[in-house]
C-alpha cells in the first residue's frame, strides 16, 4: 500500500508498526505486545528506525532470557534469527544497544509499570480472595546524583507470586507516602493487602478499608509504641495455640504457632478486629539451642472472614515477597551489581525483570534460573513465553 509523501511522519511510524505487527502476527497476536504498544513513545518522531513496541518487545524478549543489562538485551537481539525478530515487530536490522539504551532511559518507567501489572493482574485471578504483600527495595548499583540508591516499592500476588504494581519512591519522600499511590492502580476490591511494620499507618488503614473496600494484616513493632503495648498487655497466656507448624530445612528445624484473639472496642488501632501473636522457634539441626521470636500483628478480617491457619498462612507469605521477588532480582538477575543508573533505565529493568519472573510463573515453572538458561539456548523460547505463537 503506497503511503503518500504528505504524511505526518507521526502517522508515517503508526502505519510501519501497525503493518509489520499485523503481517507477522506481533501486537495483533499478542495481548502483551499490544499492551506494550500502548506505551507513550518517548523519542522524537524524526529519525525513528524502531517503532517503541518492538524496542520493548525485543527487552522483555531478551531478559525472559536472563539478559541483565542494555548491552545484553543488544546482544541477544542481534543472535536472534530473523523469524524470531520479526515476531517481535522488528523490521530489518536489530535494534542497536544505543537505541535501546535511549529509549529505556527515557521511558515513563511508572506508566510501564502501572500497564504490565494490569495486564499480570488480569492474567492471575486467584481462586478466592487476593491477597497481595506490599514491601519496598533498593536497588543497590543505582547511585544517583544525590548518593542514593533508587528505591522501589512493589505488590506482588502471594498466590500466584506476579507482580501486580510496582514505582519509584522519590528520594525527597519516603514508602508510607507513597503506598495509596501504588494501591490506586491496583484493583483491590475485597483483596487483602499484607505489609510489615512501616506501614503499619492509621492513614493506611483507614485507606484500605474506607476508599478501597480492601482488607489489612499488618505487622506491629516499636514504630506504633501504643499499639505494640496493647497487644503485649493482652492476655496470651490463657489463649491456646490456634495453629502450629514444624519445617524442616536448610540446616534447621523450625517451629511456628500463632496464637488469635477477637479484640473489642479501644484498640490503638481503626477497624482492627482480631489481634495476632505469633511465635517462631528456630534451631539448626546441629544443636540443641532453641532462638524464640515473637510478633504481633493486626487485622480487619474477622474470625468468621480468616481462621487462624489462613492468618498463619497469609502472615508468613508476605515474607515471600523476599525470596520470591526481591531475592530473585539480586541473586538470579544480579540487580544490585547493575550498572544502569541513568535515567528511568533503573526502574524499567527492574519492571521488566518483574515482569519476566511473572511470565515464568504464569506458565508454570518455579525454578527461575533453570527456565532462564533454558530459554537463553533457543531463542524462539522467549516468544512462547510472551504469548506469541
Amino acid at each position: 500500500m503506497p503511503v503518500s509523501s504528505s504524511l505526518p511522519i507521526d502517522a508515517v511510524v503508526d502505519y510501519l508498526c501497525d503493518v509489520d505487527a499485523g503481517a507477522r502476527g506481533g501486537v495483533a497476536g499478542s495481548d502483551l505486545l499490544a499492551v506494550l504498544g500502548g506505551i507513550v513513545d518517548p523519542r522524537a518522531l524524526r529519525g525513528v528506525r524502531h517503532c517503541l513496541v518492538s524496542v520493548l518487545a525485543v527487552a522483555v524478549a531478551a531478559v525472559v532470557a536472563g539478559a541483565r543489562s542494555f548491552c545484553a538485551i543488544a546482544e541477544w537481539a542481534a543472535d536472534a534469527p530473523a523469524e524470531v525478530l520479526a515476531a517481535l515487530s522488528v523490521s530489518g536490522p536489530a535494534p542497536h544497544e544505543s537505541t535501546i539504551r535511549r529509549v529505556l532511559q527515557a521511558l515513563d518507567a511508572d506508566a510501564l509499570d502501572a500497564m504490565i501489572g494490569a495486564w499480570l493482574a488480569g492474567r492471575s485471578r486467584p481462586a478466592g480472595r487476593r491477597v497481595i504483600a506490599v514491601d519496598g527495595k533498593s536497588v543497590r548499583g543505582a547511585i544517583g546524583v544525590n548518593g542514593r540508591a533508587r528505591h522501589l516499592l512493589a505488590a506482588i500476588d502471594h498466590q500466584a507470586g506476579v507482580v501486580l504494581g510496582q514505582l519509584d519512591v522519590d528520594g525527597k519522600t519516603n514508602e508510607i507516602t507513597m503506598f495509596s499511590t501504588l494501591m490506586a492502580g491496583i484493583d483491590i476490591a475485597d483483596a487483602l493487602v499484607t505489609a510489615d511494620a512501616l506501614h503499619t499507618q492509621k492513614d493506611h488503614a483507614r485507606y484500605l478499608i474506607e476508599q478501597r473496600g480492601a482488607h489489612y494484616l499488618f505487622t506491629v513493632k516499636g514504630n506504633q509504641p501504643k499499639l505494640n503495648a496493647q497487644l503485649r498487655r493482652l492476655p496470651w497466656a490463657q489463649v491456646p495455640a490456634a495453629d502450629t507448624c514444624i519445617d524442616r530445612g536448610h540446616g534447621r528445624v523450625e517451629r511456628r504457632s500463632i496464637k488469635v484473639v477477637t479484640v473489642a472496642a479501644g484498640l490503638l488501632f481503626p477497624h482492627a478486629a482480631q489481634a495476632i501473636q505469633i511465635t517462631r522457634r528456630v534451631r539448626a539441626l546441629n544443636t540443641r539451642r532453641w532462638h524464640t521470636v515473637t510478633v504481633y500483628a493486626i487485622t480487619s478480617l474477622t474470625a468468621a472472614q480468616a481462621n487462624p491457619a489462613q492468618l498463619a498462612d497469609w502472615a508468613r507469605g508476605h515474607w515471600s515477597i523476599e525470596n520470591s521477588l526481591h531475592w530473585v532480582r539480586d541473586v538470579t538477575f544480579a540487580e544490585d551489581h547493575s550498572q544502569v543508573r541513568t535515567g528511568n533505565g533503573p526502574q524499567v529493568m527492574a519492571g521488566l525483570r518483574n515482569l519476566a519472573i511473572s511470565l515464568i510463573r504464569m506458565a508454570g515453572f518455579t525454578n527461575i534460573a533453570a527456565t532462564l538458561r533454558h530459554t537463553a539456548r533457543d531463542p524462539s523460547r522467549s516468544l512462547r513465553l510472551l504469548g506469541i505463537t
